[in-house]
């Protein structure tokens, strides 16, 4: 399987199919549970929520995809505005849940660095291929690209630490949701020239 070569940078066309990827990824994890413990609505509420974040990467961050993965993120290299219409919207589209994302999203907010830096919001693979590399070749063409801005990275999540671990993710002080699932935020320092170039010079040294 070569994923790396299958990324590419999502298009508003596929705003759908990748609100659909990540809530079936998110469907049976305790975050999800917690947000809507009723299993039956909750893939199309997940997708509906989802939905509005993803339409605001398009204008405020980036997505890139394959057939079988996805990453969203938002260029927190300044303040950003929430979705237009954010409370109607989610109201809408999360009904008698609403409470619960609120929560969330104050927690997250309270938790992000102030500083300028890009989130991964989300990162997700498609259920039936975990376990083919997809997520860890997402996070690997991530890390490249955040190299060469020369920006931090914050993330959060629930079960994929040790993914990120491997790809430079430091933890940061837990978020732990009342009466719910603890949140694990994360974050990565870019990586800077004169660390990349005592890196090569270090695998030289091994090979000669």
């Amino acid at each position: 399987m070569d994923a790396v070569t299958r990324i590419r940078a999502a298009r508003w066309a596929d705003k759908d199919h990748v609100a659909a990827l990540i809530a079936d990824a998110l469907h049976p994890s305790p975050l999800a549970t917690w947000l809507i413990p009723d299993p039956g609505p909750r893939r199309r509420i997940l997708t509906d929520v989802l939905g509005i974040w993803i339409e605001h990467a398009m204008f405020y961050g980036d997505i890139h995809l394959t057939d079988d993965a996805a990453t969203v993120g938002f260029h927190r290299y300044r303040s950003i505005p929430p979705p237009a219409n954010y409370q109607m919207r989610l109201a809408d589209a999360a009904g008698p849940h609403t409470g619960r994302f609120d929560i969330l999203d104050r927690l997250l907010a309270k938790a992000r660095p102030t500083e300028p830096h890009y989130e991964l919001a989300f990162l997700a693979v498609r259920p039936s291929s975990t376990g083919a590399g997809y997520g860890t070749a997402m996070l690997a063409h991530h890390r490249s690209r955040l190299d060469h801005v020369g920006l931090p990275s914050w993330t959060s999540t629930t079960t994929a630490s040790d993914l990120y671990s491997r790809h430079g993710y430091a933890p940061c002080p837990p978020i732990i949701l009342p009466d719910g699932p603890t949140l694990h935020p994360m974050r990565r320092n870019p990586e800077a020239d004169g660390d990349r170039r005592e890196g090569i010079a270090a695998h030289a040294s091994r090979r000669a």
